[in-house]
């Protein structure tokens, strides 16, 4: 099966994300319905581990949704483990410096791009487990920027070779240029950070994703240019949806 984003990608349309904090297949099948073009299954901040993450690449995966993990951290054990599952990009927190995107870089490609180990235990229901090629081609490398540094060096990480998209975390962004932790921010000056760093990107031939809050927001930032968004998280979700109902019968 095609790697969903890239394809999307190649045909010049944008990729609504979804995120699963819940550790449990059953909600990844529900959400993998909801219309989402990819599934991330985040193991940093929710309450996820490797064999949560499997049970929910398995619940999404009748329903033909790309999926995707982030990882806790640039680890090259954990990163090649989850590749190894199945997950069909990496999105890497705090990705600061062109070296650590190279260390990514080479933690997602077979060699000679990288330094991968084999061992695709699932990762062949995908597609081609035993070709090393296709899998290094198949594969999204996505570091994100979300502190100051990392603005700072934004040139040098998205030209790196094998950096396929970058991917924004407002929050940890705001926080490092000493704001509050907030998403979906309309103040003019961080709308035109966002834009600098999807221009920039653009320029090396790198997407840009960044996580928001609403589908609102996400329509926004596509009408911006950016190439994917993700709405909030299903934890999240089912929690605005059922404060929205409950808000209603109590009147």
């Amino acid at each position: 099966m095609a790697n969903g984003v890239k394809a999307a990608w190649a045909a010049g349309r944008p990729v609504v994300n979804g995120w699963l904090a819940i550790p449990s297949g059953f909600s990844a099948e529900v959400m993998a319905q909801a219309g989402f073009d990819s599934l991330t299954v985040d193991i940093q901040h929710g309450v996820q581990d490797y064999m949560s993450m499997i049970a929910c690449f398995q619940g999404m995966q009748p329903h033909g949704v790309t999926p995707l993990v982030r990882v806790p951290w640039n680890e090259p054990g954990i990163i090649g483990k989850c590749l190894d599952g199945g997950a069909k990009g990496v999105i890497c927190p705090m990705v600061n410096t062109e070296g650590e995107a190279r260390a990514l870089v080479a933690a997602c490609r077979y060699p000679p791009k990288g330094t991968r180990s084999f061992g695709p235990i699932r990762s062949g229901i995908y597609g081609a487990a035993a070709d090393t090629n296709a899998a290094n081609d198949d594969v999204l490398v996505i570091p994100m920027i979300e502190t100051k540094t990392a603005l700072d060096n934004l040139d040098a990480i998205v030209s790196v070779p094998g950096v396929d998209a970058v991917y924004i975390g407002p929050s940890d962004l705001s926080l490092s240029l000493g704001m509050d932790p907030k998403q979906d921010r309309q103040e003019p000056e961080f709308l035109a950070i966002l834009d600098r760093i999807r221009e920039t990107a653009a320029k090396h031939g790198v997407k840009a994703g960044i996580h928001t809050m609403t589908g609102a927001y996400t329509k926004q930032m596509f009408g911006r240019g950016f190439n994917l968004a993700t709405i909030m998280n299903d934890s999240g979700l089912m929690l605005t949806a059922a404060r929205a109902q409950t808000a209603a019968a109590k009147g």
